[in-house]
């Protein structure tokens, strides 16, 4: 699930890309090498500010990680989508196929 959220407070002008994802403890260990790798490529790209990410260790809820990564502007983006999408095409990195190996 993403969502972009306009920031309040002293940058309005960013906004933040959500990512959520309900990871099984045996792939934990993959997700965040992933995740580790792409945060090292998307601090690379015009208009990244920062990147942050959330476990919820207990409680309710369907989603046990959540990453955001906050940019510049919607045109910082949309630059970065299509600068992943390209990256993604370029290594054979399929997202879905990854999900459906941790079920």
């Amino acid at each position: 699930m993403n969502s972009m959220t306009p920031s309040s407070g002293q940058h309005q002008q960013h906004v933040y890309r959500i990512d959520k994802f309900k990871v099984p403890p045996s792939a934990r260990e993959d997700f965040f090498a992933g995740v580790r790798e792409s945060q090292g490529f998307l601090c690379t790209l015009t208009g990244f500010v920062g990147d942050s990410i959330f476990e919820q260790t207990g409680g309710p809820g369907a989603f046990n990680l959540v990453t955001v990564v906050e940019w510049e502007s919607a045109e910082a983006v949309e630059g970065a989508q299509k600068s992943v999408a390209a990256k993604y095409e370029s290594i054979g990195f399929n997202p879905q196929e990854r999900r459906a190996r941790w079920r």
